[in-house]
């Protein structure tokens, strides 16, 4: 098979993804809310079986808060969440009957009260041309997907997009970036697999600063956070953009796949501490039963949370809501 027609191929197979053709237009947040609820669905029935094991008495008591507070703690929602919880039903309900629904309404409003101030929109500065993203994570969080899904969206918002295939490690990720590159109507500036990745984002920044493009969205090869010499590259490309463009990157956003559970906590710290981390993107909650380990980053780190995502179409990535996710992982109605 050709070059052609392997990114032929690429393509056809990226338009055949659910969804992939057109944005949700109309009811789109309410056919979100339906997607976000299936996708944590494993999280939510884990949590919930486990809540209703433990309440095999009318009365709450010291036993019963112990043993919800290990099932809370096993769910990924971090030891501050789960005492906050068993703090507030041992102040209010203890030696009380207590139901099941009362602990996932006391949940929810703690999921909330966690994710409310970390719920913020990325925010595109215009004064800025470019405003420069660089996109960071370790291998398979999804970042190229997620740059696709990004570049998208902005592009729909009506700003103009450039993409820098950065990861020149992987010929894949270049032809995977090129065809988001072309869905997305964004401009791909991308050198041979093997080429010096500073080199390449210096020129896509000194490119995207010269055409006046509103968004320069950087790709970057995955780089497991303990190795040092990945970690020294990262810094690097980091000073390469702020060398084309003072002030620049103006948002580093780190891709979290759900899926690695306490592992993503330890991600966030060093990507953070190197890379200059400004927000969050969670991606693959859809494929784990361990969701709540966003709310312990949020309630650890502080950092925004911008967007998740539950699936692989173009529009599976949206603005994070705290309400919406907090009902989603309890099992609560509709948002």
């Amino acid at each position: 098979m050709s070059a052609a027609e392997h990114r032929n191929a690429l393509a056809d197979d990226a338009a055949l993804e659910p969804g992939a053709s057109e944005p949700d237009k109309g009811g789109a947040r309410k056919g979100w809310f339906g997607r976000l609820t299936a996708g944590l669905r494993k999280t939510s029935n884990r949590l919930g079986e486990n809540i209703a094991s433990v309440f095999t008495r009318r009365k709450l008591d010291a036993a019963m808060l112990e043993a919800l507070e290990d099932v809370l703690i096993e769910a990924d929602l971090g030891m501050e969440v789960a005492t906050a919880i068993t703090d507030t039903l041992r102040r209010e309900r203890f030696d009380k009957e207590v139901s099941e629904s009362e602990v996932r309404a006391v949940l929810a409003a703690e999921i909330v009260k966690s994710l409310a101030p970390v719920a913020r929109p990325l925010a595109i500065d215009g004064a800025h041309r470019p405003h420069v993203i660089l996109m960071v994570g370790v291998n398979g969080t999804g970042k190229t997907t997620t740059i696709g899904k990004l570049a998208a969206k902005l592009r729909g918002e009506g700003s103009s997009v450039m993409l820098a295939a950065g990861d020149t490690f992987r010929a894949a990720a270049i032809e995977q970036l090129q065809v988001w590159g072309e869905r997305a109507g964004a401009e791909v500036v991308a050198r041979p697999p093997g080429s010096d990745a500073s080199g390449l984002v210096f020129d896509a920044a000194a490119r995207a600063r010269d055409k006046g493009v509103d968004v320069l969205i950087v790709d970057t090869a995955g780089r497991l956070q303990n190795r040092e010499e990945l970690m020294a590259e990262l810094e690097k490309i980091v000073r390469v953009i702020a060398k084309a463009i003072p002030g620049a990157p103006h948002s580093v956003l780190l891709t979290l796949d759900a899926t690695t559970g306490q592992n993503a906590v330890s991600q966030v710290e060093i990507f953070e501490k190197r890379a200059g981390v400004t927000g969050l993107v969670m991606t693959k909650l859809d494929g784990t039963a361990r969701g709540g380990i966003l709310v312990a980053i949020a309630r650890r780190f502080g950092l925004p949370v911008h967007f998740i995502g539950v699936g692989e179409a173009i529009d599976d990535l949206e603005p994070f809501s705290a309400d919406e996710f907090a009902s989603a992982i309890v099992g609560e109605g509709t948002a």
